[in-house]
């Protein structure tokens, strides 16, 4: 597959060509995949994430004006809401980071999620690979920013980055609400904001609350459109992962990754097969019966599943 030698010498063209590919889960998408794998796994991956407003698409910006500086070659998979007319992305590349377009050593993609829950599109997984062979040094994910659905960005990053903002409210409940648990470094970013030093006194002291031995959480104050405490928030990156890999934490986090995506890729191929057994007829068909009371939905859907999977021996 010539597609694949391209990707492999960095050719941005066949870079948007596969992630077209992969988003539109064309034909080819399994092998062009697997093709690449073997030279994926030496990317470092960030997943910025936070509620709307906290200005991470600015946080972005600097951090990778101050990594192109440090020689690091960048992609960034921006995943924005879907259109709910054309299915694009309502925000692309367009208005995003435009001092970095013309740079050869960035790549900026926009992708819409499509409704996927979780904050991140569906093809996120799979275009990480592509930019991992491609050669890029670092990868970022900035997610939807949409609250408590973000914690699949988990899945996709080997760090992620936690950016709130003072002033907003709710802060503290949606911290409450199980978002805690999904960074691993805290940022308050607008520090020149009422309420900086406060929020920040109030996350320090929610991760005190955080049970087990765990790796300590860094909490930093920027102020990214200042292009302040960027220097210092990418050097406490790198300390936190020099912690996890001398811990072991980051190798076991890509290794639950992987598991992830076997369970996802098998899951995929079960659905697709079920959806090629039942089509709309037979559906209207199975809903009448349970309608007129004539069967039982479990009992009925039971003895369906087994003569499937007796069908697949």
């Amino acid at each position: 597959m010539e597609l694949v030698e391209e990707i492999l010498n960095g050719d941005f063209r066949a870079i948007a060509k596969a992630i077209s590919m992969i988003e539109n889960d064309g034909s080819e998408k399994e092998e062009l995949i697997d093709r690449i794998y073997p030279k994926c796994g030496r990317a470092v991956v960030w997943g910025i994430t936070g509620p709307p407003g906290a200005g991470k698409s600015t946080l972005v910006d600097k951090l990778i004006e101050q990594e192109r500086i440090n020689g690091k070659k960048i992609a960034v998979i921006a995943v924005d809401p879907s259109s709910p007319f054309s299915g694009g992305a309502i925000l692309g590349d367009r208005l995003r980071m435009q001092e970095h377009a013309t740079d050869p050593g960035v790549f900026i993609r926009s992708m819409a999620s499509r409704g996927h829950l979780g904050g991140v599109a569906g093809a996120t997984t799979d275009a990480v690979k592509v930019f991992d062979a491609a050669g890029f040094d670092l990868i970022i994910i900035e997610s939807i920013g949409v609250g408590q659905t973000e914690i699949e960005i988990i899945e996709v990053s080997d760090i992620v980055i936690l950016v709130l903002v003072p002033g907003m409210g709710d802060e503290i409940q949606a911290l409450k609400a199980g978002v805690m648990e999904i960074g691993d470094i805290y940022v308050i970013n607008k520090k020149d904001h009422d309420g900086a030093d406060k929020l920040e006194a109030e996350v320090n002291y929610m991760l005190s609350l955080k049970e087990g031995d765990q790796t300590k959480n860094p909490v930093l104050l920027t102020s990214a459109i200042h292009n302040d405490g960027i220097k210092n928030l990418i050097s406490e990156i790198q300390i936190y992962l020099k912690n996890i890999q001398e811990s072991m934490e980051l190798q076991k986090k890509r290794k639950t990754r992987i598991k992830q995506e076997i369970k996802q890729i098998f899951s995929g191929k079960i659905m697709y097969e079920i959806n090629k057994k039942i089509n709309t007829e037979i559906m209207e068909e199975w809903a009448e019966a349970i309608y007129n009371g004539d069967i039982s939905p479990y009992s009925f859907i039971n003895k369906k599943v087994q003569t499937f999977l007796k069908e697949q021996k």
